[in-house]
């Protein structure tokens, strides 16, 4: 974990007294909830869907007490009860929120083009790059702006959620943009510790330590 992450994942423990992996776990149970309601499955216990995810049954309840009591005395939890209560928890139930995209090289397509976003209420408005040949076309009925007209853009468009997917040495600069212009949840996919404000969330998404950390793995079990 980056620094960063650990700095705004601080804040957000101190501040509601939810730890930060219980929050990431949510969405865990979400997408496990939601295959599960698509099998027609009306109930399920904490021990099965901790066996799905990889957890215990007592990090289940700990993890869901947080938010009060979903479960019913011997039939478990009711699938699409729980999976409603928990989207609203997590605040993408009937909701969207506006996100901007600075970086529109191969990553920054792949990220526009993934419609898993928009299904959790996720919603491009934005897109801007530096590269001149880039700006003016229409990627995923988005026309790309050159990156000095962000700041007009996200008020504009209301974007409450920038996402960084710059080089390295655009990352800052591009960033403290965003939160002057009023943006207070960030994620960066720039490989690069970002300096921000404690009123704003950033996360750091480091795909690169992502597979040096299986490559560590994978090199030990080789090695035995």
């Amino acid at each position: 974990m980056s620094r960063n992450n650990h700095r705004a994942n601080h804040r957000l423990s101190k501040s509601r007294g939810i730890p930060e992996a219980c929050v990431g776990r949510l969405s865990l149970y979400v997408r496990e909830l939601a295959r599960l309601g698509a099998r027609r499955i009306g109930f399920v216990s904490s021990r099965r869907l901790a066996e799905q995810l990889g957890l215990t049954d007592a990090q289940v309840r700990r993890d869901l007490s947080y938010f009060g009591q979903f479960g019913t005395s011997g039939r478990g939890y009711e699938v699409q009860r729980l999976q409603e209560r928990l989207n609203g928890i997590l605040g993408v139930s009937g909701r969207t929120w506006h996100a901007a995209l600075a970086g529109v090289g191969n990553l920054g397509s792949a990220l526009l083009a993934y419609r898993g976003f928009q299904e959790r209420g996720f919603m491009f408005r934005v897109a801007v790059d530096t590269d001149a040949q880039k700006v003016g076309r229409t990627v995923r009925g988005l026309v790309v702006a050159p990156v000095e007209q962000l700041p007009d853009l996200i008020r504009r468009h209301h974007i409450q959620i920038g996402v960084l997917a710059v080089p390295v040495e655009a990352a800052q600069a591009v960033c403290e943009q965003f939160v002057h212009a009023g943006v207070r949840a960030i994620v960066n996919f720039a490989p690069v510790r970002l300096e921000v404000p404690p009123s704003v969330r950033l996360r750091a998404v480091d795909l690169a330590i992502e597979l040096e950390t299986l490559a560590f793995y994978l090199a030990r079990s080789h090695a035995h």
